[in-house]
C-alpha cells in the first residue's frame, strides 16, 4: 500500500486524499492568497515571477500555458513582457481561478481560462510553445503524472518552465531560512489569514519537496533535455527548464 501513498507537508496520506486536501486548502486561503504572499515573501515573489518570465525570451504568437495558475500573477507580466502571446490559464481550484478572471477582465480577449488537472491536461498532443507553473508543482498529487503531461502537450522544440521554492545553497542561509518557515510562515496565516494549519501545510509542502537537482534528474527521466536550473536568492527559489526535443 506504501505506493499510494503520497507527501501532504509531512503528513503521508492516501494520494486520493490529497488532491481534495489541497484544494480545501486554497479554497479557504483564496480571497487573501495575494495579501499573504507579498507579507510572507516581503514583496520578493514579485521579483521572482518578473525574473521567470523575462529568461523565457518571449516570442510573438507564442501559445502558452500556465498550469497553476492561481490568481495570475504571471499574466499580467507576460501580456507587459510581449502582448502578442496567447495565454491559457489553468487551475484546479475554481476559487482561486473565479479571482483570476475577475482580476484579468481586460485581457479576456487574449487569455483562456480552464479549471483542469494537472495530471491529465485536456488538451491535444503537441500544441503549446511554452508550458510554466509557478509555486504549484510541490501542490500536485503525481508530480510525475504532471510532468508526463507537460512533455505530452508541447510541441517539439518547446520548453518547460518551472519557479518553485528549492533549498539554498549557503548553510547560514538555509538555517535562517528554516527558522523563519517553520517559526514565521504559520504565525502570518493565522494572524492574517486566520489559517494557520494552511500556512503550516505551505511550509512543510516546501521543506519535503524535491531539490534543484532531484527535480532536473525527474525532468531528465521524463524525456526532457537540456535541462537547467537558475537559482535566486540562493536557492530559496529556483527556476528549471527543459526542453522537448
Amino acid at each position: 500500500m506504501n505506493n499510494l501513498k503520497t507527501n501532504f507537508g509531512k503528513l503521508k496520506v492516501n494520494k486520493n486524499q490529497k488532491t481534495r486536501l489541497v484544494q480545501k486548502i486554497f479554497t479557504d486561503v483564496a480571497q487573501k492568497y495575494d495579501l499573504m504572499n507579498d507579507l510572507m515573501s516581503f514583496g520578493t515573489h514579485r521579483i521572482w515571477k518578473r525574473k521567470f518570465i523575462e529568461i523565457m525570451n518571449l516570442q510573438n504568437k507564442d501559445n502558452i500555458l500556465e498550469v497553476g495558475s492561481g490568481t495570475g500573477d504571471l499574466l499580467r507580466i507576460i501580456s507587459e513582457v510581449n502582448s502578442n502571446t496567447s495565454i491559457t490559464s489553468t487551475d484546479l481550484n475554481k476559487q482561486m481561478l473565479y479571482f483570476n478572471k475577475n482580476k484579468y477582465k481586460d485581457l479576456k480577449n487574449k487569455i483562456k481560462w480552464k479549471v483542469c488537472n494537472a495530471e491529465n491536461l485536456p488538451f491535444k498532443n503537441k500544441i503549446f510553445d511554452k508550458y510554466i507553473i509557478a509555486f504549484c508543482l510541490r501542490n500536485i498529487t503525481d508530480i510525475n503524472k504532471a510532468l508526463i503531461e507537460a512533455e505530452r502537450v508541447l510541441k517539439c522544440g518547446g520548453i518547460f518552465y518551472c519557479l518553485e521554492f528549492s533549498s539554498p545553497n549557503n548553510l547560514i542561509v538555509k538555517k535562517m531560512y528554516d527558522y523563519y518557515k517553520i517559526n514565521f510562515i504559520p504565525l502570518i496565516g493565522e494572524k492574517i489569514a486566520n489559517n494557520k494549519s494552511a500556512y503550516k501545510y505551505l511550509e512543510e509542502s516546501i521543506t519535503t519537496f524535491p531539490n534543484q537537482e532531484k527535480l532536473i534528474n525527474k525532468l531528465k527521466e521524463i524525456g526532457f533535455k537540456k535541462t537547467s536550473y537558475i537559482d535566486l536568492f540562493n536557492g530559496i527559489v529556483s527556476i528549471h527548464i527543459g526542453y522537448k526535443i
